[in-house]
């Protein structure tokens, strides 16, 4: 036999298990190799999605939809009313102008499900909506309340032309609330000394464990009334003679009630679904929704960076805030 030839066992034990040991190393480099092209492939990728999400902040719920031909324009109000949430007055101002933007929607239909929110946020939204009103005349409003209309939620509807419910919705809660919680007696009981410092005699006012004092709880009381009284102007600027708050002076006590005695108080105009409303009053079927979804990606950077700020701040003892 040829000292050449491949089948020929090596001479020696050693020999063979040095054979065995380099085709062992060439076939694990082989799958190293293959790994990590598959993690390069994946990096790829990830960035190209990545770099989607940086650039497209924000999609329109009628993206991909026609919006060549006549139809009416939806925006959904969903959920809480307040700083970044999809019901926030920055997702909702900016969908309500592309929706009076659309130059073949005939009118807008604002879908509500919520529970109010945040006054500030409510009030934005519904002084969009009355200068959007001014400025595209043609177009109606249309507020449909589904489950609930309560609140900020009924402060946002009042801008409508016309308020839409179903006999079971939740509608009105035309009021104000500021709740808190008092613990001074527990912490004596417990033995436990309060230790705040102030630059400022009212700067602790709300502390849970100080007793509330008659003139803070007043000071209290007229912003909370000063904030009601402003609710009350929208409403009544946006219903006009449709309610008579002499005759039911519940209106604006922050009762709330279904949407049949909604329409008997003036709350309301008659009962509709947002398919009924698109296709009996604007005579538009075909509904496209104009409502901004916020980014997911960006959601989540906006929630990452808090938490490492907050996890910074308690690591740092930084605990002073300015309120």
């Amino acid at each position: 036999m040829s000292k050449f030839d491949i089948t020929e066992r090596p001479q020696s034990d050693k020999e063979w298990r040095l054979i065995e040991k380099l085709v062992m190393s060439m076939q694990a480099e082989q799958k190293r190799e293959r790994r990590w092209r598959i993690f390069f492939r994946f990096l790829g990728f990830g960035y190209l999605i990545l770099m989607f999400a940086l650039f497209y902040p924000m999609r329109t719920g009628g993206t991909g939809v026609d919006t060549t031909a006549p139809h009416t324009a939806m925006v959904v109000v969903q959920g809480v009313i307040a700083e970044e949430t999809a019901a926030s007055a920055d997702v909702l101002v900016g969908s309500l102008r592309k929706a009076f933007a659309a130059k073949e929607a005939k009118a807008v239909l604002l879908r509500i499900n919520s529970p109010g929110g945040s006054p500030v946020q409510s009030h934005y939204i519904f002084k969009e909506i009355m200068r959007l009103k001014e400025k595209h005349p043609d177009k109606k409003v249309y507020a449909v309340i589904t489950e609930m209309g309560a609140s900020g939620a009924y402060y946002v509807a009042a801008a409508a032309d016309e308020i839409y419910v179903d006999p079971s919705s939740i509608v009105g809660s035309i009021g104000v609330i500021m709740a808190g919680f008092g613990f001074e007696e527990a912490i004596q009981k417990l033995g436990i000394e309060r230790r705040v410092l102030t630059s400022g005699e009212s700067k602790s006012l709300m502390d849970p464990f100080a007793p509330l004092k008659e003139e803070q709880k007043e000071h209290f009381q007229t912003m909370l009334d000063d904030v009601h009284q402003e609710f009350i102007a929208a409403v009544k600027l946006g219903r006009g003679d449709k309610i008579d708050a002499e005759k039911h002076p519940e209106l604006f006590s922050g009762l709330v009630w279904s949407g049949s005695r909604a329409i008997e108080l003036g709350l309301a105009d008659a009962f509709g679904s947002p398919g009924s409303v698109a296709r009996d009053v604007v005579k538009q079927e075909k509904i496209v929704d104009y409502t901004m979804v916020p980014n997911p990606f960006d959601r989540w950077l906006q929630g990452f960076g808090v938490s490492v700020g907050q996890g910074l701040g308690k690591s740092l003892n930084l605990t002073t805030t300015l309120q």
